[in-house]
């Protein structure tokens, strides 16, 4: 596995719990303290639009806890797989607001779903009420 970049800070549980499983799994990473990196991980930050950490870089892309992983062996298994995408930038991009866009109609449609439930369940019980 190439090298891998990871954005901490002292306080971190995470961040410690992540570096844990990284030594255990005897896969070498570079620990990068914010307070010492603090231009590289704003650069992340400002390229992700997420100040949280541990980030991960590995081959030019970042991987954010919560939107890319939800542990450390997931992230494991994200790194292990990984190959850099075939695609330009811009196909990709265009490609993740498609999905974006897909994911924000379906949750949409689920919650006008069940505000229509709520709706039915209260107007239910105003007419209960009336003939009351």
């Amino acid at each position: 596995m190439n090298k891998i970049e990871i954005y901490t800070t002292k306080t971190c549980g995470y961040c410690k719990q992540l570096k844990d499983k990284l030594t255990f799994e005897k896969i070498e990473f570079e620990d990068k303290p914010t307070s010492d990196f603090r231009e590289e991980f704003q650069d992340a930050v400002d390229l992700t639009g997420i100040n949280v950490t541990p980030i991960v870089k590995y081959e030019g892309q970042y991987f954010v806890p919560g939107r890319d992983y939800g542990n450390p062996l997931q992230l494991i298994g994200l790194l292990e797989k990984f190959k850099p995408s075939k695609y330009d930038d811009s196909r990709k991009i265009l490609e993740k607001v498609k999905t974006l866009n897909y994911h924000m109609s379906t949750a949409f449609g689920r919650l006008d779903q069940l505000l229509r439930k709520i709706e039915t369940k209260l107007n239910t019980k105003d007419e209960h009420k009336s003939t009351n």
